[in-house]
């Protein structure tokens, strides 16, 4: 790695909380990283644990403060409550062409803003699971594939998954709510696209436009970028000013993230994490499988599992690491397997 690299390196790592665990607190680290992803319901509580002194993260679902939901690229994400006002409105358009691209031959018939408005009028003062809001929807179209009314109106009408679904270890039936109703207030009428591009650099900067892309799934950003003159500009990427860059000597500790991590996601180049051979290693499909950071780069994978008596986690490593990397990768499995089985035998593998 280059000595331009290598500081590329540390200020991501800087803006992403993973050069120290920080004593900000939960909330304000969720404000950082704009959305955590949540398709896997344990990943955010993992990914935070990583960056975080201490985490509260189920408090601020139960309080409302914390939602989640279909946001960034159309998929499930955490955000702030205060964030998805603004936030939900700025990506409706992937969240439809999601919708088109997944079901627009089965549902050719299906008038999707009348779909929209029954979805709507269905959750109205009430709480429906993604099989019953499907059920209710048959009825007005049986001759439709009745899952694909589910998803659609997922993406079609802001909506939220109340907890405890989402939680740590609570998967299950997905619930829906009409976000409206359940934050207590309407959503922002009023597109801000810039917003959405200071809110990624403050986390995830420098960076280049595609690479907001790539991360929001907001397309055609180019515009905007070049309009929002104060940025700072050096080669093909942005910052915000005023920025502060640690030095590229700065320690990097061994970090295990979680799939579907932010840090690994969010960039089109992700190259100042891991080379091109480790990114095809880690992104299979649709799937971006949980990772190690050793010296701040990508060096391997984990996986826990969970039996009746017993927790075990599991560690792949794509290259031979010398003697004290290899500890400091034990010691931070080993707080992992601590956090996650507390009360279960514990297994850590390393291989």
């Amino acid at each position: 790695m280059t000595t331009a690299d290598r500081a590329l390196n540390r200020a991501t790592l800087s803006r992403q909380l993973l050069l120290h665990r920080s004593t900000m607190s939960t909330v304000d680290a969720v404000r950082r990283l704009v959305g955590l992803q949540a398709q896997s319901v344990n990943a955010p509580y993992l990914g935070l644990w990583s960056r975080l002194a201490e985490l509260s993260l189920t408090d601020l679902l139960a309080d409302r403060t914390v939602v989640r939901s279909s946001v960034l690229r159309g998929t499930q994400h955490l955000v702030l409550g205060e964030d998805y006002g603004w936030l939900r409105p700025l990506v409706a358009p992937t969240l439809a062409r999601a919708q088109r691209a997944s079901f627009g031959r089965i549902m050719a018939g299906v008038d999707l803003a009348e779909l929209a408005s029954v979805g709507e009028s269905l959750l109205a003062g009430r709480t429906l699971t993604r099989p019953q809001l499907r059920d209710e929807l048959a009825r007005r179209w049986p001759s439709v594939a009745p899952d694909p009314l589910a998803w659609s109106v997922q993406a079609l009408v802001p909506v939220v998954h109340p907890p405890p679904s989402g939680t740590w270890r609570r998967g299950g039936t997905t619930p829906f709510t009409l976000a409206t109703e359940w934050l207590g207030r309407p959503l922002d009428t009023r597109l801000d696209p810039a917003r959405l591009v200071r809110r990624y650099l403050t986390g995830y900067g420098p960076a280049t436009v595609k690479d907001v892309q790539t991360w929001s799934g907001v397309p055609g950003l180019t515009e905007v970028v070049d309009g929002m003159t104060d940025l700072v500009r050096a080669g093909d990427r942005y910052d915000l000013p005023g920025q502060t860059y640690p030095d590229p000597d700065t320690p990097a500790p061994v970090r295990l993230l979680p799939e579907f991590d932010n840090l690994v996601i969010a960039y089109a180049d992700r190259t100042r994490l891991m080379p091109d051979e480790y990114r095809r290693r880690i992104c299979v499909g649709s799937m971006i499988h949980p990772t190690v950071l050793v010296d701040g780069t990508v060096r391997g994978t984990w996986k826990l599992r969970w039996a009746k008596d017993s927790a075990t986690l599991t560690v792949e490593l794509f290259e031979r690491l010398s003697r004290v990397d290899q500890d400091e990768v034990a010691a931070e499995a080993t707080r992992l397997l601590e956090l996650a089985a507390p009360d279960l035998d514990r297994t850590l593998t390393l291989r």
